[in-house]
């Protein structure tokens, strides 16, 4: 290993043997006794986008063969749940009142078998007074419809709820400047399609609840759960297994999952539940969503001094974690990498007749570096200037102590223009220039389009801002780690015990990683917004640190020797006196004896950070366009993403891959679209339109170490950064083909279609 240390090496995946071989075991696999004779979930659903409920008819499904019990939210008793940002806009776990979406649950059928339970559900059917479907942002922001009559107004959360000013008149705010521009850009619904589905399975022994859940936080989940079930904490138990992508939508919890164990402890049986893909894209959290009115101002040399942005975000129909991503995500990042002076931004929350909006992979930073990066492009259009000098110029200088932006928020450290020095070398930057020239004035076809996007992002800035780890040497000098994230492919296990062994010298193969379960590790902070290295990954070097410090004290007794002068050889995992190595203590040594002594050679520490990190990078992209048909290749992606220290190259490349993978397909393909009536006619993969190896290039990723003082590892989250980059210089890049048509902006996706048709509008 480089410099007898195990980080910075590219370490195989501890996790890929089982998942390439046996499999993973989910929560539709879990095969606990307990579990054996579960009965059959299944939720009736609302075919209806906005109605009052005049009646739920079940009698249908109630005599049907295997049904053993049909609920609606009357016959559970169930209490309309106040939102925690908007009390006003209450719901039931069951719609009661109204139904707000296609696809809402409406009554839950439970049967012998998923086949039973499916055929008595399509028996139960509303009764519903129709109301005016709101699918458009605008619209539903102007009508006299209300979503949620209590709330007074289809908006449900605006900035100036917390204090802040609205924006200034834009004419008097840009009054100074010599150039303006601006644009309405539309950041649009996509659907996380994690490969598992959700699913889960409850039951109730002796007392207690136990009830595995796929999710991305399972003592989150937790709190959520003990609040449905009226129980106390120490009542319920929740375990995530193996989890197949969650994206950020499985940091909510879900009535269909909230109410299983209500419906076991009914029938004193175990429940099991599953949706199916089509439910899934209806059902679960869909991301981004985002309107964007933008004004940028400035100088014909090309400075800029003025940004104005108002971002309206759409809740769908629940006003949950969707609500918040504009004010609390979009909002603080506005600046991006720009010293730009003047800056203000609204944001307004407003709910829809359509699928409930929460986290996706970025979670509003992807969002509002997407505004600005469009807002940079039509400046430098505007100008006359190549993007590249315009971004450059306007970047905030290299600084390694905190820096605060004209918005107020307060980065670590950064290299912007490092990144984008790093990103144009590579691209080669001027050939490709020169190409796209000679294209144009040959009349070719085909036209290249080159995209550039610079940008900032906030990770670990999600409460709590600090995770707890425990570590416990086995009699056998194994060791096992606990920690409070939970794992969705992002390699967890081998990177925690890359970490656990630089500082016990215990081989990364004799690791085992606990997580997801609230018996075993009760307290954590979940995986979400990049948290999880700079937070969880930070915890356990911390404890591997602390244990090792208290296995001196253990060692300096059986050596017969002053503790100040015991050491641990990290290459052999061994415990001597300074000079003399031939006599040593192993782990499995000294913890027998700590047992013998009456302790345990187990640890359990916090590790609390100050800040979030503010991981960076510049983006290049590479299309080329058929100006005849609209049709989009996918040529080169170039990606310098900083995170800080890097303790795994291989396991950076994976989140990387996958970022560019995620945001290139918004760019490109992906949208969630409603007809007007609120059905979704994308609820099913052939109609939606997920990206996949065929239409991605071969990524080129430049990396680039600038290390935190946040944490002492010096890492930075990277599971989002690159989406962050990616979708911006994409979209640029199909704009950038077509620009000497007279194309000045396409909204994502840019499809064959939707460049077909911005060609013949400019013309």
């Amino acid at each position: 290993m480089a410099g007898g240390s195990i980080l910075g090496n590219r370490v195989q995946r501890k996790e890929d043997p089982k998942f390439l071989t046996t499999g993973g075991i989910y929560a539709d696999d879990v095969s606990d006794p307990r579990l054996v004779g579960a009965a059959q979930a299944v939720y009736a659903r609302s075919a209806v986008a906005h109605g009052t409920i005049l009646s739920i008819d079940i009698e249908g499904a109630v005599g049907m063969p295997g049904v053993l019990a049909v609920h609606t939210a009357e016959s559970l008793g169930l209490e309309p749940i106040p939102s925690p940002f908007n009390p006003a806009a209450a719901r039931t776990l069951l719609a009661s009142d109204k139904v707000r979406h296609v696809g809402e649950p409406i009554a839950v059928v439970v049967a012998e078998t998923l086949q039973q339970a499916t055929d008595a559900a399509e028996m139960i059917f509303a009764d519903v007074d129709f109301l005016p479907t709101l699918i458009d942002l605008e619209g539903a922001l102007a009508s006299e419809t209300l979503i949620y009559d209590a709330a007074g107004s289809n908006a449900v959360f605006d900035t100036t709820a917390l204090g802040l000013p609205e924006n200034s008149d834009t004419d008097e705010f840009f009054k100074d400047c010599e150039v303006v521009i601006s644009g309405r850009f539309m950041n649009q619904r996509v659907a996380p399609c994690p490969l598992e589905v959700r699913a889960s399975a409850a039951v109730w022994h002796e007392g207690r609840l136990t009830q595995w859940v796929s999710s991305q936080h399972a003592q989150g989940a937790k709190t959520a759960f003990v609040a449905a079930n009226g129980c106390e904490d120490g009542d319920l138990r929740i375990i995530t297994p193996d989890v197949g992508g969650g994206f950020g939508a499985k940091i909510d919890s879900y009535p269909e999952e909230m109410l299983l164990g209500t419906l076991a402890k009914e029938l004193n049986r175990p429940v099991r539940w599953r949706e199916t893909r089509s439910e899934s894209m209806m059902m679960l959290g869909h991301g981004r969503a985002q309107l964007q009115y933008v004004t940028m101002g400035g100088t014909k040399a090309g400075d800029v001094t003025h940004y104005q942005l108002h971002g309206i975000q759409d809740c769908g129909a629940f006003v949950g974690m969707g609500t918040i991503l504009a004010p609390f995500f979009t909002r603080p990042m506005a600046a991006a990498v720009y010293d730009i002076p003047n800056i203000e931004v609204r944001t307004t929350s407003v709910v829809t007749n359509t699928t409930p909006i929460t986290a996706y992979r970025g979670a509003g930073r992807p969002e509002a570096t997407a505004a600005i990066e469009r807002a940079m492009d039509l400046f430098a259009g505007e100008v006359g200037m190549d993007p590249v000098d315009v971004r450059r110029m306007n970047l905030i200088p290299k600084f390694m102590d905190p820096y605060t932006t004209s918005i107020g928020q307060v980065y670590d450290v950064g290299d912007f223009e490092g990144a984008l020095d790093k990103a144009i070398e590579a691209s080669e930057y001027s050939n490709l220039r020169a190409e796209q020239a000679a294209r144009r004035e040959s009349g070719a076809d085909k036209q290249l389009g080159i995209g550039v996007c610079v940008y900032v992002e906030i990770t670990g800035g999600v409460d709590p801002k600090q995770e707890d780890a425990k570590i416990e040497i086995n009699d056998d000098g194994t060791a096992t780690v606990y920690t409070g994230t939970t794992p969705q492919g992002q390699g967890h296990d081998t990177a925690w015990s890359m970490l656990a062994s630089e500082q016990t010298g215990i081989p990364i193969e004799d690791m085992t990683l606990v997580f997801g379960d609230t018996d075993r590790v009760p307290v954590g902070g979940g995986t979400m917004g990049s948290r999880s290295l700079q937070q969880g990954g930070a915890a356990v070097s911390q404890a591997g640190a602390e244990i090792a410090e208290k296995a001196k004290k253990v060692a300096a007794q059986m050596l017969e020797a002053d503790e100040a002068d015991v050491v641990l050889d990290t290459e052999t995992g061994k415990f001597h006196v300074a000079g003399t190595p031939a006599v040593s203590k192993t782990w499995s040594e000294i913890a027998i004896a700590a047992k013998q002594q009456g302790d345990e050679m187990t640890l359990t520490t916090t590790f609390v950070a100050d800040m979030p990190t503010f991981p960076f990078g510049a983006h290049i992209a590479v299309v080329e366009v058929d100006t005849g048909t609209g049709q989009v290749k996918h040529l080169r992606q170039i990606a310098c993403d900083d995170a800080g220290r890097v303790v795994n190259p291989l396991l950076l490349d994976g989140q990387i891959h996958g970022g560019i993978a995620q945001g290139a397909a918004q760019a490109l393909l992906e949208e969630v679209r409603y007809d007007e009536d609120g059905n979704p006619i994308t609820s099913n993969l052939a109609d939606y339109g997920m990206i996949s190896a065929a239409e991605l290039p071969s990524f080129e990723v430049i990396h680039m170490e600038t290390p935190t003082f946040v944490n002492p590892l010096g890492v930075k989250g990277i599971g989002e950064s690159g989406t962050i980059g990616s979708t911006p210089a994409v979209q640029s890049a199909v704009i950038d083909a077509v620009s000497y048509l007279g194309v000045k902006h396409i909204d994502m996706p840019a499809t064959a279609e939707r460049v077909w048709q911005a060609i013949q509008a400019a013309q």
